[in-house]
């Protein structure tokens, strides 16, 4: 025995499964963006405040300079570099990223590096 009344019910039911499925397939793209731009951030933040800590203890004026190009070469751009009297050096950087329909966004990170100021203990 057949309903007429439920012809092509099955079709509708895969169609809105398939959007949901395609919905949390594009959350969990952007997501994906997201946490893989906030690692781009940490890393050139790290690897800027080393490149200004080795210059700075040289008493490189230019320091923060080399952390602006450290900073360029790896997809960020350092909004704040700051130099302390012993060599220590603090530095903000930022990476923009594009997400899709949710538009671009700015993720930001910090470092700090210097020398180390006396042996660590055993």
């Amino acid at each position: 025995m057949r309903r007429d009344g439920e012809r092509g019910s099955a079709t509708v039911w895969v169609l809105a499964l398939g959007g949901v499925l395609a919905l949390v397939g594009l959350a969990g793209v952007l997501v994906g963006a997201a946490a893989v731009a906030r690692h781009r951030a940490g890393s050139a933040a790290d690897l800027t405040a080393l490149a200004a800590a080795g210059r700075a203890v040289l008493a490189d004026p230019e320091a923060c300079g080399v952390a602006g190009e450290v900073a360029g070469a790896n997809g960020a751009r350092l909004d704040r570099c700051a130099v302390a009297p012993d060599g220590d050096v603090e530095v903000s950087v930022s990476v923009r990223v594009e997400l899709g329909p949710v538009g671009v966004r700015t993720v930001t990170a910090r470092a700090r590096a210097g020398p180390v100021s006396s042996p660590p203990p055993r």
